[in-house]
């Protein structure tokens, strides 16, 4: 089976991005974001709420110049690669291969699809993940914490849910930012 995996990039305070909708403290340097294209590998299918679809959606064209950091090349190339489902009640159509659009998250949905995936599913976008934590879908956590701290904004994590963690692994980057991998344990 599929494990479902939930990764983001939050400040300390824990903030995918800040009041006015920024996160360019968090666009990853190259250690890092060479880091995510291994975390990211494994993925067969991307679940985006429409939000961090249309960050994503980006890749299906940036990174593939020739001109392009390799980092680049390689995240663009594993994007491109898997598939997209974007949870949206008002995006009208995608503009990206490999994608398909989904009016509700119906949690009975995605155990299934979980439980027939030859490769491992990533949920993106603190919204959307809210909907899956709560479900209890989460099976493994990735959380890229910068050293920063922004004082508000949209969070990574949902305030209504209580979830018990194990902790695999943790690494330290030369920028400060620390990796946390955790394994939901019920």
């Amino acid at each position: 089976m599929a494990k479902l995996i939930y990764s983001a990039i939050t400040s300390l305070d824990g903030y995918v991005a800040d009041e006015h909708g920024r996160f360019d403290w968090a666009v990853p340097d190259e250690e890092v974001h060479g880091f995510v294209n291994d975390l990211e590998r494994p993925l067969g299918t991307y679940l985006y709420g429409r939000r961090m679809y249309e960050v994503m959606v980006g890749w299906e064209t940036a990174g593939t110049g020739a001109d392009e950091r390799p980092v680049m090349r390689d995240f663009a190339e594993l994007w491109q690669a898997a598939d997209k489902v974007v949870y949206s009640t008002t995006l009208a159509s995608v503009s990206s291969a490999r994608t398909r659009i989904e009016r509700d998250f119906d949690p009975e949905a995605v155990r299934q699809m979980r439980a027939t995936a030859e490769r491992d599913i990533s949920v993106g976008g603190p919204g959307l993940a809210a909907h899956a934590i709560r479900a209890g879908l989460v099976d493994e956590w990735h959380l890229l914490v910068s050293p920063i701290v922004v004082g508000g904004g949209r969070r990574s994590l949902p305030d209504d849910v209580r979830v018990t963690l194990e902790l695999l692994g943790e690494r330290r980057f030369g920028n400060g930012v620390v990796h946390l991998h955790y394994r939901t344990t019920m």
